[in-house]
């Protein structure tokens, strides 16, 4: 954690710049914002954080790892690899409703750091498309999904699936359908295409 000393702070720092962020957008966000927001001096910041970008990929860390943790817990409660894929794409898209500013800080305003989309490489998040990987791959080994599916080219589109309609719940001001339908049936489109 390098320069950061206290945790309570430093929790206090990234929640005050999830909310800013999702408020005013990254490019607007001053840290004269987020330091008000958590009840910090301007310096404490920085006491914690290099900049902005830092403090942003900081979120994405941060949220990655509470993801990561909980889509764990929640496949491995399922036994076989289409209830997992359907159990994925359900628990993903629950995180949209369930932090909202989260969700708009992630799907759009990480997005605006060319830090974060050029030299920023994220193990956790490499490890949640994993997931994805080895459903499919335990799917293939049981015979229940095609063996000529390849299984990276495959995580990909899945995930890229869920997030363009995570995209889109962020950004959207009318909803013409729930969460629950919408990870049903991108759930069944994709399984439809892998089932042996």
């Amino acid at each position: 954690m390098g320069k950061k000393k206290d945790r309570q702070k430093y929790f206090r720092i990234i929640e005050a710049a999830t909310k800013t962020f999702a408020e005013k957008g990254f490019f607007q966000a001053k840290i004269s914002d987020i330091a008000r927001e958590a009840g910090v001096a301007d310096g404490t910041v920085y006491l914690y954080f290099e900049n902005k970008d830092d403090i942003l990929i900081s979120i994405f860390e941060e949220q990655m790892r509470v993801v990561l943790d909980n889509m764990v817990a929640q496949i491995s409660k399922e036994i076989d690899p289409v209830g997992k894929f359907k159990v994925f794409a359900l628990t993903h898209l629950k995180l949209i409703e369930q932090n909202k500013d989260m969700a708009e800080v992630i799907q759009v305003e990480l997005r605006q750091s060319s830090k974060f989309m050029k030299e920023y490489k994220n193990e956790r998040f490499l490890q949640y498309l994993d997931l994805i990987e080895e459903i499919i791959v335990e799917g293939q080994e049981k015979g229940i999904f095609r063996k000529d599916v390849i299984p990276g080219l495959a995580k990909r589109a899945f995930f890229g699936a869920l997030d363009e309609v995570s995209r889109f719940w962020v950004l959207s001001r009318r909803k013409h359908y729930g969460i629950k339908t919408a990870a049903k049936q991108i759930s069944e489109y994709f399984l439809s295409g892998i089932r042996a």
